[in-house]
């Protein structure tokens, strides 16, 4: 109730012209900050610190580190973990701290988790540590449902640090993949007041996966000793949500934009209106540039993006295919001041099927380090030139065409 209050006292204030903005830039972006007050009860915080991480081995070592420094609770939620190398380090750090008297909670989805070994959790149980499955299958480590996963992955420590971002727990996280090598994503990690807002998420995920309207979680808004000056918006969405909260920030960030648009996503299928929205930001003479895999992971899916790119090519998009391993980053940067990492693809599912949080930020550091970031990744890509696209085979075209058919459940 705390939290629900400070965002609608937030709210008004801002809809009454009576809030005051540490950084005049705030402002001239009030339009999404307001559309994601509305759509996702978003609260706007100003006093965030943000570190980027672009790699799993740097990702991974914070996050340990973060556990290893945990004094009060450590609250985990990811769609994916796994009981190899990497995973059972977590688990493992994870079982000495609740061993401590650390309240531990672990989230993970029922079709993600699904290659945890049996008993994976036995020790951290004992310990003390709770876990809950988020649409547990009927049979266990057996799943058909692919719909309506929690795809959401985020952590949060003490109340005072935050990860969110594309990262799940798994080996190949760390490039240790020999199907697709090198793993290429963005994480964040956030100390402020937007830690509250992951937390919020966190206690509602937790009391719908544990069966419990009256699961007790941590939820107060400890004052946040921190020196940053970041804008962010915790922005969720899902099967249950009334509006298509990512999409909708995704979509604006597009049709706001006055001189880029850098996109990165391991999965391309757009619907009509982001299509549009594209094709619109690119005629207009946007530089307008979309990163996507070279390899696919699901064949089907990595098809029917490819038949979306004909006509926004036309339009002056331009799109590139990374080749130093798989990308997997769900990235979203709008001019010089406003970016989106988190967990949704520029895809239907992510739209409409699966259960997503991202963080949209505003701030010149962060924005200007992920432009860095992704001119890097430019060096490691291949264009998609409209020649070279045009000289697809008929094989290629015939996937594309089926895989398109699929494109509203892929």
């Amino acid at each position: 109730r705390e939290f629900r209050d400070r965002v609608m006292k937030q709210g008004e204030k801002i809809f009454q012209e009576e809030y005051i903005y540490s950084n005049p830039k705030f402002m001239e972006h009030e339009d999404i900050i307001k559309m994601h007050i509305l759509t996702s009860e978003a609260y706007f915080s100003q006093d965030n610190e943000v570190e980027l991480y672009f790699d799993g081995k740097a990702k991974f070592e914070a996050f340990l580190e973060s556990i290893a420094n945990a004094k009060e609770y450590i609250y985990i939620e990811y769609y994916i973990m796994k009981s190899d190398g990497i995973g059972m380090k977590v688990i493992n750090a994870l079982t000495e701290k609740a061993k401590e008297g650390v309240e531990v909670k672990v989230l993970f989805d029922g079709m993600g988790g699904r290659k945890l070994k049996r008993g994976a959790f036995d020790e951290f149980k004992k310990a003390g540590g709770e876990v809950a499955v988020f649409f547990p299958p009927f049979v266990p480590f057996f799943t058909l449902r692919i719909n309506y996963r929690n795809h959401r992955k985020l952590c949060v420590i003490d109340g005072k640090e935050a990860y969110v971002g594309g990262f799940n727990i798994g080996d190949e996280y760390l490039g240790l993949s020999k199907r697709f090598g090198y793993w290429r994503d963005t994480h964040i990690k956030i100390k402020g007041s937007a830690v509250g807002a992951l937390q919020w998420q966190f206690y509602k995920d937790w009391r719908f996966a544990a069966h419990k309207d009256n699961a007790q979680c941590k939820l107060g808004l400890p004052k946040q000793e921190t020196k940053g000056n970041a804008g962010i918006q915790i922005v969720s969405s899902g099967p249950d949500s009334k509006w298509p909260s990512v999409k909708d920030g995704y979509f604006k960030m597009i049709n706001n934009a006055r001189e880029r648009i850098y996109i990165q996503s391991p999965y391309f299928i757009p619907d009509d209106s982001m299509l549009e929205a594209l094709r619109v930001a690119g005629l207009s003479g946007l530089d307008v540039k979309v990163i996507i895999p070279c390899k696919p992971d699901h064949p089907f899916v990595y098809w029917a993006g490819m038949s979306y790119i004909g006509e926004l090519l036309e339009a002056g998009v331009k799109f590139y295919t990374y080749e130093n391993g798989f990308l997997h980053s769900k990235l979203f940067v709008m001019d010089d001041f406003v970016t989106s990492i988190g967990t949704a693809n520029l895809d239907i599912r992510s739209f409409k099927l699966n259960f997503e949080v991202n963080a949209f930020i505003y701030d010149e550091e962060v924005t200007r380090k992920t432009i860095e970031q992704f001119h890097k990744d430019l060096e490691h890509c291949k264009e998609i030139t409209m020649e070279k696209y045009e000289k697809r085979s008929n094989i290629v075209k015939l996937k594309e065409s089926v895989s398109r058919l699929l494109s509203p459940i892929l």
